[in-house]
């Protein structure tokens, strides 16, 4: 018998109560968000359940939203798959701004190694207990993290570029 969501929702309640909340189906990935406290608690458990077997991470990666209040400022996503009974879902850990930090998951996936390590790279996102966190595409005397919107899309400084051949004009009407 295919694993319900309703029976994920329900053994993950049962084992880990207020820390899983917000169960939600989006298109065909049952997604939900997990305290960042327990996030490995919960890795581990979808990975080593004999009912859930989630074996597979399919990808981790981070996400800057700086207009949340500081607490949820960041949050990390991982993705992970059920092959047995061909099952995704999606869960994020909501991260602080001021000191966005979680656990690793490299004790339990080893391929969270380097979606880490990008992950640190471009947000900044520590991740405790990782084996080798530094930079992984961009240069280490780089100060600065380029994924998170607080820096701006273009710059404001280039005059070698006219608008109206990229289809934005100003109207002055």
């Amino acid at each position: 018998m295919a694993l319900e969501t309703s029976v994920i929702q329900d053994r993950l309640t049962q084992k880990f109560g207020e820390n899983v909340t917000g169960f939600i189906q989006i298109k065909d990935i049952f997604s939900f968000e997990v305290a960042a406290s327990s996030a490995n608690e919960v890795l581990r458990f979808l990975k080593e359940d004999p009912q859930m077997r989630f074996n597979f991470l399919t990808d981790v990666c981070g996400i800057h939203y700086p207009d949340n209040d500081k607490e949820r400022q960041f949050a990390v996503t991982y993705h992970m798959h059920n092959w047995v009974d061909n099952v995704r879902i999606r869960f994020k850990s909501y991260l602080n701004g001021d000191n966005p930090e979680i656990d690793t998951a490299t004790n339990l996936f080893l391929s969270a190694n380097w979606q880490e390590r990008e992950t640190y790279d471009f947000y900044g996102i520590v991740f405790n207990g990782h084996p080798q966190l530094k930079r992984i595409l961009n240069m280490d005397e780089m100060d600065v993290f380029p994924m998170r919107k607080e820096y701006p899309l273009e710059d404001g400084g280039r005059t070698d570029k006219d608008d109206r051949f990229f289809g934005r004009t100003i109207d002055n009407r």
